[in-house]
């Protein structure tokens, strides 16, 4: 048995995609998650979703990197 069968996979290599809050630009709340590429967005991510507080479409904005 190889000693490189045993470890975990810790050398793999990190995805590009990452976690990401959106926080409306209204309310100042953080209701959606979603995932953005790093590599081909390197600016902040601005989505107009829904927002059930105030029952009306409005513009989100990135606002943290999750886990």
């Amino acid at each position: 048995m190889h000693f490189y069968n045993i470890l975990p996979d810790m050398a793999k290599k990190k995805g590009n995609r990452i976690l990401i809050g959106l926080e409306c630009t209204e309310t100042g709340k953080r209701t959606y998650v979603t995932q953005k590429n790093r590599m081909n967005t390197e600016k902040k991510l601005e989505l107009k979703k829904y927002n059930p507080v105030l029952k009306k479409h409005t513009l989100h904005r990135e606002v943290q990197k999750l886990k």
